[in-house]
Order: C-alpha cells, then sequence, then structure tokens
C-alpha cells in the first residue's frame, strides 16, 4: 500500500533570498530539508521501510550522515558518471561497474537477477539487477551499489538505474547484525520503483493549483499556502488509501513501503 499524502513540507528559500547567501546561518540545501523532514517523521511515529531519493540527493555527504543518524534506511539514485576512488584497472563510476558485470542472454544472465516489476493495471516489465562492485560498494558492504535495467547488455539511459542503498544483502555477513532488515534486489527494485510517485501524485499541486506560477506573496503567505493545499488533497486522497475495515474489527494500518523525498 503507497500512501501519497504529504506528512510535512518546507519550502525551499533560495540562497539569494538571505542575507549572508549560502553562509547564511538560515540557509538549507533541498537534501539537508528533505533529511530533517525524513527524521520528523520517525519522531512522529511514522515507520517506513526505506526513504527513496534521485540523485539530486546522492551527492549530499550531510544527507547520508542524518539518516544513518536516525537509523533510516535508503534507497538512492547515483549519477552514472559520478567518479569514487578506486584502485587502477578497476571501475571508477557507476556505469563502469555495471559494465563489468558478467552477462550472455536472458538465458545465460550471468551476474544479473531477473526483477520482473508489476503493475497496478496488471501489466508486468522484465527487469534485471545485479549487486555491482564499485569503490567501497559492493553485496558484502554496508553499503551496496545495485544496478537495475531493461537491457542488461546496452544499459540503456532511458532504462537504467544505478542504486545506493544501506539495505543489506541477505548473504552479506552483518545481515544479522544490521539494523535494517535484508532485502533482496527484486524488492531494492520495488522500492525505488515507487519514487515516480511523487511525480504524478504532486502534479496538481504544484501544477493545476498554482505552486509553479509567480506569487507575489510573503514568506509566511507562501508556506500557509503550500500547507493548506497539501492539507486539501490529502483529503482527497484519504479514501484511497484507506485500509478496508471488517465490521467489528480495528482498524490496522499498514507501514508505507517508503518515505519520499523531493
Amino acid at each position: 500500500m503507497d500512501r501519497r499524502a504529504s506528512l510535512h513540507a518546507t519550502p525551499y528559500t533560495p540562497a539569494h533570498h538571505l542575507a549572508r547567501g549560502r553562509s547564511d546561518p538560515a540557509f538549507r540545501t533541498k537534501p539537508q530539508l528533505a533529511a530533517v523532514l525524513a527524521v520528523r517523521g520517525k519522531e512522529a511515529g511514522f515507520g517506513c521501510q526505506a526513504v527513496v531519493a534521485d540523485c539530486a540527493y546522492s551527492v549530499s555527504d550531510d544527507w547520508y550522515l542524518a539518516l544513518r543518524q536516525a537509523g533510516l534506511a535508503y534507497v538512492v539514485a547515483l549519477k552514472p558518471h559520478r567518479g569514487t576512488w578506486a584502485r587502477a584497472g578497476q571501475p571508477h563510476t557507476p556505469i563502469e561497474a555495471a559494465h563489468a558485470l558478467t552477462w550472455r542472454d536472458a538465458k545465460r544472465p550471468g551476474e544479473w537477477t531477473l526483477a520482473e516489476r508489476h503493475f497496478r493495471d496488471g501489466h508486468t516489465e522484465t527487469w534485471w539487477a545485479a549487486d555491482a562492485r564499485l569503490g567501497g560498494y559492493g553485496p558484502d558492504s554496508p553499503c551496496r551499489l545495485v544496478v537495475a535495467t531493461t537491457d542488461p547488455a546496452g544499459l540503456s539511459a532511458k532504462a537504467t538505474w544505478y542504486l545506493a542503498t544501506n539495505l543489506p544483502h541477505p548473504d552479506a555477513p552483518h545481515a544479522a547484525t544490521s539494523p535494517h532488515p535484508p532485502a533482496d534486489l527484486a524488492e531494492i527494485v520495488r522500492l525505488y520503483g515507487l519514487r515516480p510517485w511523487i511525480k504524478q501524485s504532486y502534479k496538481q499541486i504544484k501544477d493545476e493549483l498554482g505552486w509553479a506560477d509567480f506569487q507575489v506573496r510573503s514568506d509566511r503567505a507562501i508556506r500557509r499556502h503550500q500547507t493548506l493545499v497539501n492539507c486539501a488533497f490529502s483529503f482527497c486522497w484519504e479514501p484511497m488509501v484507506r485500509p478496508t475495515r471488517t465490521p467489528g474489527c480495528h482498524r490496522t494500518g499498514e507501514v508505507p513501503p517508503a518515505v519520499w523525498t523531493r
């Protein structure tokens, strides 16, 4: 069950609106704001299996640190050509690590595992996933690099994900002692596959209700407007996410599979 109603939101204030720019004590980057919101959600009692985010967040050390300190798991996209330290002759970027994986064809997939995706309208898509090695990333490391794609041979840019996660591999030495439950490749693909819903679910908020338009308002007015819009759409979405109730039984809620960060 995916819950798309917003728990809370904080507007991003560009540095040029602050007296000292990026050095102003009040300035926060989007990853920093997102991490604070995720931590607040946990403190408020909202459980989640993982925080999911696109590659805009994977470059922020503060974002990773805040989630780790809060004990939150994450699945975040990496830029395919972003370099990292590694020994000479070894892959230095996620896409190089993906190309180093063995693959022949669907009958001889080598290091790739079938990860079929299922959608609400009933159709399915054939994806392949693998744990790759890149610098400190690996299936037996605290942070994994998972590559998911519809095309292991060509690694199509439009249908390939490079994902970093601290959800341990089921066979990792630290799986039994990790604060997070193990996750196989299919589960990692499923979790990140939920992330695009942020664009679908909040399209009306960002566009139709004027959030993307120029507004001559004070900072406080903008924040109030955002809060009211989120509340309105939460009421609209509530019937869709309400668990089915059996007469005479208590309502049982499901743990949302992910906390969106944007």
